[in-house]
């Protein structure tokens, strides 16, 4: 049988994500035992990195294996020699890669040709791993995500993607707002909505509409990583979109606000706001290593 991955927060169920959540909690209060001892999880990044390389570090060491780091320069994917190489090197040696990269393709390319699971770290179109930490923090909040209004305020990226998908996985109402042009295609609203779950989505032009009723309210950059030089040519459309006092004033006063950071703060948040009581954007970081190792142990553990 060939080796399970996860490229996308479309390849779990909702029953899946709910196991991985819980998994994630219990790890997170009590701790986990050496179950991936001798195991070696490889981190392919195309990008730099400070939660996911960490997470994946720390999730590995706390569970008996390591990791081993490899950017660019020492691989150079797709121009030293072809992602389907790399692939079937690593998988002769480790047992597992997280894939951190440009063009989700490399992320589907790895799994294609590895024989060992692959963990998409971050692509052009998703990011699940902090998706998962997104929602263990929101539930962590709350005690149940079912029926929870998640605002989301700015660009239609790969983290609203995954975000989406785990909405409607986890019964969340999954409100979009952006700018003209910039939110989710069609077809990523389609595919979302067909991941399984009851969750609903909602795309506006409107941020204050969105951020109504929002049990939670999200943002991130203005221009991906790669994509800084759109920025300027943003500025003006996004300024709206900017999470400050002023469109808090429109969301309930105890909405909770995230932002997976880095953060431009300035931009699409205030400093203030992200220093505020409501913010639990370091929760959503720390909780980067639970999930993964939730996910790890899913992929790498015994049995599997």
């Amino acid at each position: 049988m060939p080796p399970r991955h996860f490229r996308s927060m479309l390849d779990l169920s909702t029953q899946e994500l709910s196991e991985l959540l819980n998994t994630a909690l219990a790890i997170k209060r009590d701790g986990c035992g050496p179950e991936l001892s001798g195991q070696v999880l490889a981190l392919v990044f195309e990008k730099p990195s400070l939660r996911t390389r960490v997470a994946f570090e720390v999730a590995m060491h706390r569970l008996g294996g390591r990791a081993v780091y490899l950017g660019q320069h020492e691989v150079g994917t797709g121009e030293r020699e072809p992602v389907r190489d790399v692939a079937r090197v690593l998988a002769r040696m480790v047992q597992g890669i997280a894939a951190r990269t440009y063009a989700h393709s490399t992320v589907a390319e790895f799994a294609r040709w590895s024989d060992v699971p692959v963990v998409n770290a971050l692509s052009s179109e998703e990011h699940p791993c902090q998706a998962l930490a997104d929602l263990l923090s929101l539930h962590e909040r709350f005690g149940s995500l079912r029926g929870l209004r998640l605002a989301y305020v700015g660009q239609g990226n790969n983290v609203a993607r995954s975000l989406a998908i785990g909405c409607v996985l986890a019964g969340i109402e999954f409100r979009l707002a952006s700018p003209r042009g910039y939110g989710l295609s069609e077809a990523d609203l389609t595919m979302a909505r067909a991941a399984g779950g009851d969750g609903t989505i909602v795309q506006t032009e409107d941020p204050h509409e969105a951020v109504s009723d929002a049990a939670a309210v999200y943002t991130d950059v203005w221009a991906s990583m790669g994509d800084e030089h759109k920025l300027a040519s943003r500025v003006e459309s996004f300024r709206p979109f900017r999470v400050d006092e002023e469109l808090l004033a429109s969301a309930p006063p105890d909405a909770l606000v995230m932002h997976d950071l880095p953060a431009h703060r300035g931009e699409e948040i205030t400093d203030e706001v992200i220093e505020s009581p409501r913010s639990i954007v370091f929760d959503q970081a720390e909780n980067r290593v639970h999930t993964q190792q939730a996910v790890l142990l899913s992929l790498l553990g015994p049995g599997d």
